[in-house]
């Protein structure tokens, strides 16, 4: 690759994992010029990204946005229009893989096993509960564990949920009610359509949430995991298989909770990110290192893929 090229690192904005972007971009700015790349910009996008964009004119753009508006399509399509080549996935997959109603609609038919859910109005929750107890609450459209609360018989949100206790029901209009899957938290990353590890993750304690995914030390991860040999096959091609079917370019990260005592048919698919982070913490570097690639090489693949 020409690493003279003009590579604009775009990261930061205002979504609710503003701090996890900024990590992501200096890592992978950081990356690049320790590996000769001469002609590297760091941009943290504010609401003038267009005419930065159109001053700057980069031969390739790295999204390391995380959340909205740069993972749900709305960055990528006013790249599309400007005419710019972007890593990670386009218009199209963005839009569907950031909201997990739809994620659903296209990956269930072709097999991959999800778990049911139903959309309720937050105000609804303060009434009664949609679905039986234990079940988990997330807002449609957010990653990295954004808003999830888990509803139990003995949790201290009330019966029905009360008004005055914190929760997503305060921030979203609209959340996704999904039966709580009991067993283990395990994400697969793909790189390029090729799954690359399964890792298991083990919060110190509660939940995996976004608290536990970015603060060093709340959470063990095992990598490899520690599963049977079926079980790691059965996610990594499920993880592959959504990751086509979704159209992903880049990386994605599929997670996944497994209940072991139901064994292959315990595999559940929770949500595809199409925008994974790339901080210290961050999974996708871990997996890619454990099969020998770099943390700068695994941002090179990403830029190639980019620019085909």
């Amino acid at each position: 690759m020409n690493k003279d090229l003009h590579v604009v690192v775009l990261m930061g904005g205002w979504s609710s994992e503003r701090e996890v972007s900024l990590t992501s971009g200096r890592g992978v700015a950081e990356a690049l010029r320790e590996r000769g790349w001469t002609n590297v910009t760091e941009l943290d996008m504010d609401r003038d990204v267009a005419s930065r964009l159109a001053e700057l004119k980069p031969d390739v753009v790295f999204n390391a946005l995380h959340g909205t508006p740069g993972e749900d399509g709305t960055v990528q399509g006013m790249m599309d229009l400007m005419g710019l080549r972007y890593t990670h996935s386009g218009l199209e997959t963005s839009v569907i893989a950031i909201d997990k109603e739809l994620t659903k609609m296209v990956l269930v038919p072709h097999g991959v096993r999800m778990p049911e859910g139903t959309l309720v109005d937050s105000e609804r929750l303060f009434e009664r509960d949609p679905i039986a107890r234990p079940y988990v609450l997330k807002p449609v459209n957010e990653g990295s564990s954004v808003g999830v609360a888990i509803v139990t018989a003995d949790g201290n949100y009330g019966s029905p949920i009360g008004r005055d206790v914190e929760g997503p029901w305060h921030h979203f209009d609209q959340l996704l009610a999904e039966p709580f899957i009991k067993g283990r938290e395990l994400t697969v990353a793909v790189i390029n359509d090729e799954a690359l590890a399964v890792t298991e993750l083990k919060p110190v304690a509660g939940f995996y949430d976004y608290d536990a995914k970015y603060t060093d030390g709340l959470t063990v991860h095992v990598c490899p995991a520690e599963v049977p040999d079926n079980i790691a096959g059965s996610m990594m091609a499920m993880a592959a298989k959504a990751h086509r079917l979704l159209g992903c370019k880049g990386a994605s990260r599929s997670d996944f909770r497994w209940d072991d005592e139901q064994g292959e048919a315990g595999i559940y698919l929770l949500e595809v990110n199409t925008q994974p982070g790339m901080t210290p913490l961050s999974l996708v570097p871990e997996q890619a290192k454990l099969k020998g690639i770099a943390y700068g090489e695994l941002v090179e693949r990403l830029i190639e893929e980019a620019l085909k």
